[in-house]
């Protein structure tokens, strides 16, 4: 507005400059005769009056206004494009299909590893199993028993009489010896105790008493204790005492007929 007001006052003044113009004398005679617009200031004129309104301080200089407005929205607040220039529903739905694929690729891998540990498991079952099936091979049967040689070839038909036959010629040891390599013999042979050629005279009691019956278990240990006596503690055992564990032999340690208890 201060602007308009210097132009208006200025447009007054160049009215007041020309009209004296006119009101001066007239031109000399001898210039040539030009036609010039009364009411038109000249350049020098103007300047003159825009010059002195400048000087003015009501007029001159410029001020600076900060007023209130809205503002304009920046350009990252703006809507964002539609990608690919698809509507955005049809873009939630294309990222959703997204999300479900890669989902649905994790759950086929856990299934896999699932089916694969079943899979595993069913074997390693299967495997037992079968070697449950197969048929075990029978363990090698000692041929010894420490220093003692058990094999049936090894021994008489007749174990009993001979070893009575023999304690009464004055063989005490070896009668001794006959009967308990015999016994032995019998409980691994006939029986199917499984005693090794490491076995002590005590575990062979204790597997005879788990496999025998009573009156067989306690002849075996009735023998196992003549043995030990005459080997261990250098004496022989009363001669009636060893002539019956002769006679009893066949019959307490003699083969099991087929379905018969031991």
């Amino acid at each position: 507005m201060r602007s308009s007001a210097a132009w208006l006052l200025a447009a007054a003044l160049l009215g007041t400059g020309a009209a004296r113009a006119q009101d001066g004398p007239p031109a000399a005679a001898s210039a040539p005769a030009v036609a010039v617009d009364p009411d038109r200031p000249s350049r020098d004129a103007i300047e003159a009056e825009l010059a002195t309104l400048r000087k003015d301080p009501r007029f001159g200089g410029t001020k600076t206004e900060k007023t209130w407005r809205l503002k304009p929205r920046e350009p990252d607040q703006a809507k964002p494009p539609e990608r690919g220039g698809m509507p955005g529903w049809l873009a939630w739905l294309r990222d959703f299909v997204g999300w479900v694929t890669s989902v649905g690729r994790v759950v086929v891998w856990a299934v896999g590893a699932l089916l694969v540990a079943l899979l595993l498991v069913g074997l390693r079952h299967w495997i037992r199993e079968r070697a449950g099936a197969a048929p075990q091979r029978p363990a090698a049967l000692p041929s010894h028993v420490r220093d003692l040689d058990i094999r049936p070839e090894s021994l008489p038909a007749d174990i009993g009489a001979t070893a009575s036959a023999m304690w009464l010629r004055g063989e005490h040891r070896a009668a001794l010896s006959l009967l308990y390599r015999g016994a032995l013999s019998r409980l691994v042979h006939a029986h199917q105790l499984p005693i090794r050629a490491a076995s002590t005279e005590g575990e062979c009691v204790a597997l005879a008493r788990r496999a025998l019956r009573p009156v067989g278990a306690d002849y075996v240990a009735r023998l196992v204790a003549a043995w030990q006596l005459a080997v261990y503690g250098g004496r022989l055992p009363e001669t009636p005492a060893v002539v019956q564990l002769c006679n009893e032999f066949d019959g307490l340690l003699g083969v099991p007929s087929p379905g018969a208890a031991a």
